[in-house]
């Protein structure tokens, strides 16, 4: 049941709104094509190779992987078994926590997000960075740091 008024959005926000959502949309999906066209990978899987990358010894926990690329846990689990599938991804029960299970890059998936990520910064940089001025790529900076729920650098 919802109480109080609701502050409906005026058309300057309307516009706003739609047009923050056509370019987040404009740019994922030029980033999946890219991705699934040289790759031969969704962008949701390259991100997961990524933040894998980044962990200490290239591995972490399922759960701590699915909060890092915001996925849920089954979709995770699936995107993670092509991965596996792939040679790029290995999981297996941690040692001391044999109800934790924890992911590792293989050095195989090193190699294949090494030769993918060129492409992908060029698709970034043509969609994003080339388009902006330093002082809109500023803004962009100050709206996005605004809107990122994670807590920022300490």
């Amino acid at each position: 049941m919802m109480t109080g008024a609701v502050a409906w959005l005026s058309p300057r926000e309307q516009e706003i709104w739609r047009s923050c959502l056509h370019a987040q949309q404009t740019l994922h999906e030029a980033l999946d094509q890219q991705l699934r066209r040289d790759a031969g990978i969704p962008h949701a899987y390259y991100h997961i190779l990524v933040a894998l990358s980044e962990c200490d010894g290239r591995r972490t926990s399922m759960t701590k992987l699915a909060a890092e690329v915001g996925s849920s846990p089954s979709r995770l689990s699936h995107a993670v078994s092509r991965l596996e599938a792939r040679g790029w991804v290995a999981r297996r029960r941690d040692r001391r926590n044999r109800r934790v299970v924890l992911a590792s890059l293989t050095d195989q998936g090193f190699a294949a997000l090494a030769a993918a990520a060129p492409g992908h910064v060029r698709e970034v940089r043509r969609m994003l960075f080339d388009r902006l001025s330093p002082e809109q790529l500023d803004a962009l900076a100050d709206v996005t740091s605004a809107l990122d729920p994670r807590p920022g650098p300490s």
